[in-house]
């Protein structure tokens, strides 16, 4: 099973709209794919329309440390599922604070037999942009963790203090049986001004330099109005924008091409096409 966090030490960098474009696309491949939204602003709650709500959500998974039924809601796409975020004072911080094993808390829940292969092929962790155990457990509770960056000054220094910042004080200790992921960085929301293709090249050379900790995927995810109004809409990108006149990429080719990058296993599997659940559950190795 492939298990994402999308996580940032920045707001604004577009991690919600990664999380939950990505699972939407794995869902309309035939992927059974479950969001788990670690945000205290419940925005991936809410990104897509509820069919089923379940009665509880984030704060008993993590206070219980177990994923029951009970807590895992259906939205209106076929195939995908979200544990919603019900911790709008942030308490949750503080209860893990005070918790000797707060860092495996989610990735302990997550193997709760609700969320085993025999349910789900892929978990998307959304996570704030706040640094704190809330945080620290969503990045530990991942195989991979996709950081999206925004290709300006002050976004490029803050992830590359920050991350790093991170995976220092994730590293594990010799009893622990987590540990971070490897990181794969996004550039996202990147606009058409010569000043953010500089500042995109910059990044990719930075992280050159720090030995393979950090991967800049080639996919950049574009500046473009097709994302906030299939957000608006509450519809996956890549339905919203099949298609696209100019040198853009239109997002269901970005989407496409992002999530082939992520698992490779998948690459060359479109949405609407044949279920792919062996391809998505192998792209955990991959």
């Amino acid at each position: 099973m492939i298990k994402f966090t999308v996580l940032s030490t920045k707001g604004g960098v577009g991690k919600t709209t990664l999380a939950a474009n990505l699972g939407a696309l794995m869902a309309d491949m035939g992927l059974r794919v479950l969001l788990v939204d670690a945000d205290v602003q419940p925005a991936l709650s809410k990104y897509y329309r509820i069919k089923r709500e379940a009665p509880f959500g984030l704060t008993k998974v993590i206070t219980t440390g177990y994923v029951t039924e009970d807590c895992i809601s259906q939205t209106v796409i076929d195939g995908l599922d979200v544990i919603r975020s019900d911790d709008p004072d942030g308490s949750l911080q503080t209860w893990l604070l005070h918790r000797i094993d707060r860092g495996e808390r989610l990735g302990n829940a997550l193997n709760s037999p609700a969320v085993s292969e025999d349910y789900y092929d892929c978990v998307l962790i959304d996570t704030q942009g706040t640094v704190g155990p809330l945080q620290d457990t969503a990045a530990l509770a991942a195989t991979q963790i996709i950081s999206p960056i925004k290709p300006e000054i002050l976004s490029a220094r803050e992830f590359k203090t920050g991350t790093m910042e991170l995976l220092a004080r994730l590293e594990p200790s010799p009893n622990s049986k987590y540990r971070v992921g490897p990181v794969k960085a996004v550039i996202s929301m990147q606009d058409r001004t010569a000043d953010a293709r500089i500042i995109a090249e910059s990044i990719r050379q930075d992280f050159i330099k720090l030995g393979g900790r950090v991967t800049v995927l080639d996919t950049v995810v574009p500046d473009a109005k097709s994302y906030k109004e299939s957000a608006t809409l509450c519809i996956p990108a890549h339905r919203h924008e099949p298609s696209r006149k100019g040198t853009m990429p239109s997002a269901y080719e970005t989407m496409h091409a992002l999530l082939w990058e992520l698992v490779p296993s998948l690459a060359g599997h479109y949405a609407g096409s044949e279920a792919v659940q062996d391809k998505g559950r192998d792209g955990a190795e991959a």
